[in-house]
């Protein structure tokens, strides 16, 4: 975030640009004047720009994309030929809310030069009822019409995507009081009632119909590829056995899909690009087999079908790793939720010893508990670390629980009132399991996230005693500084006060007894996780006689870049739980 007028200034000098058209010939012709622009987009037609220009007052509580903008559409002389809006400093949306002017502009990719854009219709409040919440607007060139309604929308208007011919459009809705997004068809062309595609929580993985393949126009747009009536989806194909992924055909006019190609169990498949309707790329790997890219003829379910030839032949860059085992594993919390974590152990493990471990997680809220339990990942893809990956205690010796579920199951407004238990509650579950299955050594377990990952880990060292230290990277532990909302907290801290405060591990610091590594990018740009948040909880377990460790990353964001950071960071990570977990007396 900025927070001073030198900030300001330092921002404006180095996101200025000029705008140019630049010939084939090299020659350079400037466009407008130079400003802070966040969009340019040439139209389908080459005859006009899209514009965005970010404006003064600049805000010191919100990220850039808040800023005051300026929209327009230029013709490739820099000349302006339409106002598409004037967007004032986003500084008083409601919680989970968008603005109530124009948003999601862009161009419809089939036409030469048509503007497409939301508006909302209950003034951008969720909590607001409404029978309706967004339309979506049209505009043709050379703008000098009305616009015209294309549909209403009854959810939140969340996106949309064209096909190449036949007026195809896509677009989703959401209803964040049930966390189901809906996928609607129409023309847009000849619009009339949306038929409806899919209508699932965004957490159930084993029912996602997939995404649909796009291509390319002559023009560089993307658009759903066709192939008369039918178009193709794919996804990563999650199932109780771990992800498989798939490519199906689907017909527009029956909503029938039909499995076109499909991962096996012994290798991880996955398509990447379509070169006709009978050949495809694929990139495969497995446990000991690097990625690599395959050409694929008459491809079948279950990754069977004729292999035309391999395309790439990436040798394993860290053979060192291939002893590490993997597993995905299985088991339920004690109110009977279906949990799972993926194993790993380290080379050169010995059948029946027990390892000081790691559990890894980040907490995800579900409306029901039948897709909290739905497994993610795949035991088959290969092993590959790097960055600041936790993944690294491997080399020193640990059991690693990675992914370790941490579901808050419960309704969209109160479930977070039984945050602390369910997370307590799923974390024995894991040591449980691990102990059982005797790889886990119930006297050595640390505990760490990143993000609300960490602000799990500082709550459940504040509220049980599972674990012998944590490591909490980048989190927010006092939600008093959020209080506008949390992950997907719906009320305010005026609301409900008391789960704002319950939730917080600051106001529980005395109670943190285990010895906790804080680590933070000074430069952190998530609002929600302000380098205070640190300091502040660093400085109240310091003062209720707890042992903690602070460590501030100069110039790093929210994740952390710089080779210096990322070697530190491991460093920090692996000394911390080499002297609290691992050799704890």
């Amino acid at each position: 975030m900025l927070k001073s007028p030198n900030d300001e200034k330092l921002f404006e000098y180095y996101a200025t640009s000029q705008l140019a058209v630049v010939g084939v010939d090299g020659k350079v012709k400037t466009l407008g004047n130079s400003a802070i622009y966040d969009l340019a987009d040439v139209s389908p037609d080459g005859k006009y720009i899209l514009v965005s220009q970010i404006k003064r007052p600049f805000s010191y509580l919100f990220p850039y994309f808040r800023f005051p903008k300026l929209v327009e559409v230029w013709d490739l002389s820099g000349k302006k030929v339409y106002d598409v809006a004037n967007i004032p400093l986003q500084d008083n949306l409601p919680v989970q809310g968008v603005p109530t002017g124009r948003r999601s502009y862009g161009w419809i990719p089939t036409e030469s030069a048509t503007l497409i854009w939301a508006e909302a219709l209950d003034g951008g409040n969720p909590a607001t009822k409404a029978a309706l919440r967004d339309k979506l607007m049209t505009l043709p060139a050379p703008f000098s019409s009305e616009a015209k309604q294309l549909i209403n929308i009854e959810q939140r208007y969340q996106g949309r995507v064209f096909g190449e011919k036949d007026g195809l459009m896509w677009f989703y809705d959401y209803n964040r009081d049930t966390l189901k997004r809906r996928i609607f068809q129409i023309d847009y062309r000849n619009p009339s009632t949306p038929k409806m595609i899919s209508d699932l929580s965004i957490n159930d993985r084993y029912n996602d119909i997939g995404t649909p393949v796009m291509k390319s126009l002559p023009n560089g747009e993307r658009v759903i590829h066709q192939n008369g009536n039918q178009i193709y989806l794919s996804g990563l194909g999650a199932s109780p056995k771990g992800d498989r992924p798939f490519l199906r055909r689907m017909n527009l006019q029956t909503s029938k899909i039909e499995e076109m190609f499909q991962s096996n169990d012994e290798t991880y498949q996955a398509f990447v690009t379509m070169i006709d309707e009978s050949t495809i790329i694929t990139r495969e790997e497995s446990s000991t087999k690097p990625p690599n890219l395959f050409l694929r003829r008459g491809f079948q379910i279950d990754g069977a079908g004729s292999l035309d030839r391999q395309l790439t032949d990436f040798k394993d860059p860290t053979p060192q790793l291939r002893g590490i085992k993997k597993q995905i594993v299985k088991y339920k919390r004690e109110d009977g939720v279906d949990l799972s974590f993926t194993l790993y152990l380290p080379p050169n493990y010995k059948e029946g010893e027990k390892l000081p471990t790691v559990v890894w997680a980040y907490p995800q809220s579900f409306t029901d508990a039948s897709t909290a339990g739905q497994i993610s990942g795949s035991s088959n893809r290969f092993t590959s670390i790097g960055g600041i990956s936790h993944l690294f205690f491997l080399l020193k010796g640990y059991a690693i629980l990675d992914d370790a579920a941490m579901p808050i199951v419960g309704s969209p407004m109160t479930k977070n009132d039984t945050f602390i238990k369910q997370v307590v509650d799923s974390a024995k579950a894991a040591i449980d399991k691990g102990v059982e299955m005797g790889v886990v050594d119930r006297n050595r377990v640390g505990v760490g996230g990143h993000s609300y990952g960490a602000f799990m880990t500082a709550n459940l060292l504040a509220h049980s005693d599972l674990f012998r230290a944590g490591i909490a990277r980048s989190g927010a532990y006092n939600r008093t500084l959020t209080p506008f909302g949390f992950q997907d907290e719906q009320r305010s801290f005026w609301e409900a006060q008391k789960i704002y405060t319950d939730v917080s591990p600051f106001f529980y610091a005395n109670k943190i007894n285990e010895p906790i590594l804080l680590i933070h990018g000074e430069a952190d740009n998530n609002q929600g996780t302000f380098p205070i948040q640190s300091e502040r909880l660093f400085a109240a377990i310091q003062g209720n006689g707890g042992t903690a460790r602070l460590v501030m990353l100069p110039l790093e964001s929210h994740g952390y870049a710089a080779q210096e950071s990322t070697e530190h960071t491991l460093f920090e990570m692996i000394n911390w739980f080499d002297k609290y977990v691992k050799n704890a007396k």
